[in-house]
């Protein structure tokens, strides 16, 4: 039996017992106000609780003119998605940002339904019942494949299964990965994740130890054998995807050597003219930073970070023991697209790297969610500048929209997300400029809390996340971390209603 629980702001509910009093009244009247206004709110849906769609909430709160009425829906019991379960547990201090989600979160026209799944306890037509807009903000869940053969050989990983694994995300705790018995790891890309992967698979575990990693990935690569993993960048030095501050902090790790080689440093004309003309200063920093290392040696005992350019991989195969064991790799050549950017192409000279482990880091991916359209091709929901589309190229779907990375595609840092979700509710507010609406009572605040209590759904709110939270951080201080987080659903709600 769901507890009932009273922990909305009284506003909320003298609001949508104002609409269910009325309801006959606004029948018989067909009174109608501006949609936006105190007398007729914008009711708002919100499908995912990470960055982006923090980010859409906050733009619709501070609009000029709007009154929004907001929930934000989750499938985990916990918000603020890869905040928590992408950002790697040696950057506590990227995770800060959550401070401005709460400050958002504290808002009294805002709500937060966590273990609330979109095709499991809700559909897009219960909420197109009971709210004017959608705002879908799931991000991309998955990851990008890379196509070639031996993909799925055991000892093969995507980078979002071994990130979600050490960030204690529920999805991917019944992963497994063989450290103790690998030498050699392939990370394929150069981007931040894979700065990420490497990073914790090189650094010394006691400086681990203090964060938010779980305690068994901690005994994992505490066990860990690992003594080189090699980066494979599909492009050269002046193109890699990786920060300065990313490729020099792995440069600077306590026992850990970062090789790069003074031939593949040497830039082709493409590439420098590129530099000159069109890079970022950021890739200007990168190839000044590699150059600078370029033929330093390894320290005695390091554990070795190779950086390879130029090279994709093409081929995986199997060992003796029908565990990935060797990749083969294909050697690139730049050529200047139309627009003048360098792209990568094979040459056909192959080179075989012996492997024990290989991480794939070249993307991320969205996956399909029930009811709402897919762009197959591009993993991302179609959409014409934040307005949800019927297919890629389509018709707008009336009162949809996307932000964030389930919008655009996995680019840019977090930060990238707030104008991103601030473009996408300009585009919202356009759309019911000049729109009168009566108060509908389907869409009074209250009665999506009677459909999940009608259909026993265990909702999470905001006060129950807190509570969560300080239980989190007080099992951590225990073990001298910032906190020991709960892995599974099952154990999240246990806590949520032993807390209550």
């Amino acid at each position: 039996m769901i507890p009932d629980r009273s922990t909305f702001p009284d506003t909320r509910t003298k609001i949508a017992s104002a609409g269910r009093e009325g309801e006959e009244r606004v029948h018989e009247t067909s009174e109608s106000w501006p949609l936006g206004s105190s007398e007729r709110p914008l009711r708002v849906a919100v499908i995912g609780s990470g960055p982006s769609g923090f980010y859409a909430i906050a733009a619709l709160f501070k609009a000029d003119g709007i009154e929004a009425d907001v929930d934000l829906f989750d499938r985990l019991p916990t918000p603020f998605g890869l905040v928590r379960g992408g950002v790697a547990p040696d950057h506590q201090k990227i995770k800060n940002v959550i401070r401005v989600y709460n400050r958002t979160a504290q808002h009294e026209r805002f709500r937060f339904f966590g273990n609330v799944e979109l095709g499991r306890d809700i559909s897009v037509d219960d909420l197109r019942r009971h709210y004017d807009h959608i705002v879908y903000a799931t991000g991309n869940e998955s990851d990008r494949k890379m196509g070639i053969p031996g993909e799925d050989l055991p000892g093969v990983h995507s980078a979002t299964e071994f990130v979600g694994w050490y960030n204690g995300h529920p999805d991917f705790q019944d992963r497994s990965f063989d450290l103790a018995s690998a030498r050699r790891v392939a990370v394929v890309g150069n981007g931040n994740v894979a700065m990420d992967v490497t990073r914790v698979l090189v650094r010394n575990t006691d400086e681990l130890a203090p964060t938010d990693i779980t305690a068994e990935s901690l005994d994992v690569l505490r066990e860990s054998g690992v003594e080189e993993v090699v980066l494979l960048g599909r492009r050269g030095p002046a193109q890699a995807a990786f920060s300065p501050q990313e490729i020099k902090e792995i440069g600077s790790l306590e026992g850990a050597s970062l090789l790069v080689s003074e031939a593949e440093m040497d830039l082709d004309e493409i590439s420098s003219s590129w530099l000159e003309e069109s890079a970022a200063p950021s890739a200007r920093r990168n190839v000044t930073y590699l150059s600078e290392i370029a033929g330093a040696q390894a320290g005695d005992g390091d554990r070795l970070v190779t950086c390879r350019f130029l090279v994709s991989p093409i081929d995986l195969q199997a060992g003796d023991d029908g565990r990935v064991g060797r990749c083969v790799i294909e050697k690139n050549e730049l050529y200047a697209a139309d627009d003048g950017t360098p792209r990568p192409r094979g040459t056909g000279e192959t080179e075989t790297l012996d492997v024990d482990l290989v991480f794939k880091a070249v993307g991320y991916r969205g996956v399909p969610l029930p009811g709402v359209p897919f762009h197959e091709r591009w993993g991302i929901l179609p959409n014409d500048e934040g307005r949800l589309q019927t297919e890629p190229d389509g018709d707008v779907v009336p009162g949809q929209y996307v932000v964030g990375w389930a919008k655009r595609g996995p680019t840019g840092l977090i930060g990238t997300n707030s104008p991103d979700s601030t473009a996408t509710v300009k585009k919202m507010i356009e759309d019911i400029d000049g729109v009168a609406a009566p108060a509908d009572p389907d869409k009074a605040p209250e009665r999506i809390v009677e459909l999940l209590r009608e259909r026993g759904v265990d909702f999470v709110t905001f006060d129950d996340w807190n509570r969560l939270d300080e239980d989190e951080v007080r099992l951590g201080e225990a073990q001298n971390k910032v906190r020991e987080k709960y892995t599974d659903v099952e154990s999240m709600m246990a806590a949520v209603n032993r807390l209550r």
